[in-house]
């Protein structure tokens, strides 16, 4: 089995990972319901993806294998008065608010493996690789509703649902997932 290199990139670097991390994105949602709604088109992503990079804590992970990009993360610390953070209100753990108040969450913000690239255990090596490198200790994602085999793989490694949410009135439903401090 070839090994993945995992490295990770703080936002002065994945500045030059842009059009690459683009390129992941394309192709992993390239299939439907994705092809032809706005939401994810590679524009939109693209200006999601740059809004991002100067988030506080903002670091991308990004696997390869024989020097071709396999899959990344990417995301930052979660910001206590980020929008869908807060529409969840009540259910939130009173602890992971208080978390986040002291800049101890991170946002899991993306996780894509190239479809051919899939159920090799490289998702779960970027997971693992990202959140066992940050000084935050709970862990947040959004992940769309239906969006399988990603949504059972979080409930697998240990996410609780939270509740639902909308990023944005022309995004899907999603549901809020955090990962518990494993001390």
């Amino acid at each position: 089995m070839t090994d993945i290199e995992i490295t990770r990139y703080e936002a002065d670097a994945a500045v030059d990972l842009v059009d690459e991390l683009v390129a992941v994105y394309a192709q992993v949602y390239d299939v439907a319901p994705y092809i032809g709604d706005p939401f994810f088109s590679t524009e939109a992503f693209t200006g999601r993806l740059t809004a991002a990079l100067p988030s506080i804590g903002f670091e991308a992970i990004v696997g390869r294998v024989e020097g071709e990009i396999v899959g990344y993360v990417h995301g930052a610390t979660l910001l206590p008065d980020k929008p869908w953070f807060t529409l969840l209100d009540h259910k939130r753990p009173s602890s992971m608010v208080r978390a986040a108040e002291a800049g101890q969450v991170f946002w899991l913000r993306e996780l894509m493996v190239l479809p051919e690239e899939q159920n090799r255990g490289w998702g779960r090596a970027l997971h693992d690789t990202a959140i066992e490198g940050r000084h935050e200790k709970w862990t947040t994602l959004t992940c769309i509703v239906g969006n399988e085999p990603a949504h059972s793989a979080y409930l697998r490694w240990g996410y609780q649902i939270m509740g639902q949410i909308k990023h944005a009135p022309e995004s899907p439903v999603y549901d809020a997932m955090f990962l518990e401090p494993s001390e």
